[in-house]
């Protein structure tokens, strides 16, 4: 009896170990939300065994998880800010930080009676009373936000109408339930199928803000698994960056 016992404990643990082996954690900045949904395809097209699990959220909540040991393998941040902090800090791979892609803000509202294609300062007007932003804190497409705001002159005449969310993504729902009546959001989510035909947009000229570089990095927590590098190495390939163009994004 107790080597059956035995015998199945180890079965057990085999089959669990097998499947350790093929799957990958990833923790990915919330303009990839939809974006990853393509990736994540595309990968297992490649390594159909592979279970890869993705959260999305904003980048400095990730790394502030990320300190605290949280099982994420492969880090995709909306910046290269929180990933190198990873490397200093000796929670993440050096060789690893990679800019995967290059993201752009837009200006964006879902009702047609607001001429987004007027540019920014029609965040002036008296009928915008709410203007949703991510928190240039923790979210580095809020930090983006908040310097074309500046350099266009208009972050402190407008900063009693601005609303702030979590993350990219939460900003969109902001405007999307007309909580605000405009925002600032990655064009990578308005690129999305179930998107386009939402509302309408204005793109934020470069200059506005500095370049969106987003990096990744394999944690600490990763390093023993050859997936997170396999997925890294998949993101530079030209595969991946067909579809990051898809979704507005830019080659570095």
């Amino acid at each position: 009896m107790l080597s059956r016992m035995i015998l199945m404990l180890t079965l057990l643990l085999s089959i669990t170990s097998a499947w350790a082996a093929n799957s990958l954690t990833i923790a990915a900045a919330a303009n990839l939300v939809y974006c990853i949904n393509d990736l994540n395809k595309a990968f297992n097209q490649q390594y159909p065994k592979v279970r890869v699990t993705v959260t999305t959220g904003a980048s400095g909540n990730f790394f502030a998880q990320i300190q605290q040991n949280a099982p994420y393998e492969l880090f995709l941040s909306a910046d290269t800010l929180y990933p190198q902090q990873l490397v200093d800090r000796q929670l993440a791979d050096s060789k690893s930080l990679k800019v995967y892609t290059l993201g752009q803000v837009v200006l964006w509202s879902n009702k047609p009676d607001i001429k987004v294609s007027q540019g920014l300062d029609i965040l002036k007007a008296t009928e915008i009373k709410r203007i949703a932003i991510a928190n240039p804190d923790t979210a580095p497409y809020g930090m983006a936000a908040k310097l074309a705001l500046q350099n266009n002159g208009l972050w402190d005449s407008v900063q009693r109408k601005l609303v702030f969310a979590e993350s990219i993504a939460q900003t969109m729902q902001f405007v999307q339930t007309q909580n605000a009546e405009v925002g600032i959001v990655a064009l990578s989510l308005l690129k999305a199928p179930q998107l386009q035909q939402q509302g309408h947009y204005w793109l934020i000229p470069q200059e506005d803000y500095p370049p969106l570089k987003q990096a990744m990095v394999v944690t600490k927590q990763g390093q023993k698994n050859e997936w997170a590098y396999r997925y890294a190495a998949f993101l530079q390939s030209a595969k991946a960056r067909e579809i990051f163009s898809q979704y507005g994004f830019l080659q570095p």
